[in-house]
């Protein structure tokens, strides 16, 4: 894992902020294999490559929410954000000004 991920000197930081750096990192890095498997599944033209394709995007998804799920768990003020705004119908801006109030509302917003 490179050291460029902290802006901080890493033997200074807690072990849980360490934790949490490794999973934004992990996060990211799911975000960009589904993203790369949207490109490719864009312009494969063999049903296999293509199938083959589809259910390894299916396992990032996964991790990606898996590694979201951890940082909510830890994170409470995100949660109480994202909970406004995620899985709803509607304006979704409109929805990101109500968890920005949830969440400065929240204990220690």
């Amino acid at each position: 894992m490179p050291f460029e991920q902290y802006h901080e000197p890493p033997d200074e930081l807690p072990e849980a902020t360490r934790t949490f750096a490794r999973i934004i990192v992990s996060l990211i890095e799911e975000a960009e294999a589904i993203d790369w498997y949207e490109q490719r599944l864009a312009v494969e033209k063999d049903p296999v490559a293509r199938a083959i394709m589809a259910n390894s995007q299916q396992e990032e998804y996964k991790h990606f929410g898996m590694d979201l799920e951890f940082l909510l768990r830890r994170t409470p003020k995100w949660r109480t954000a994202l909970q406004a705004i995620l899985f709803k119908e509607g304006d979704i801006v409109e929805h990101g000004e109500e968890g920005e109030e949830a969440e400065d509302a929240a204990p220690g917003g």
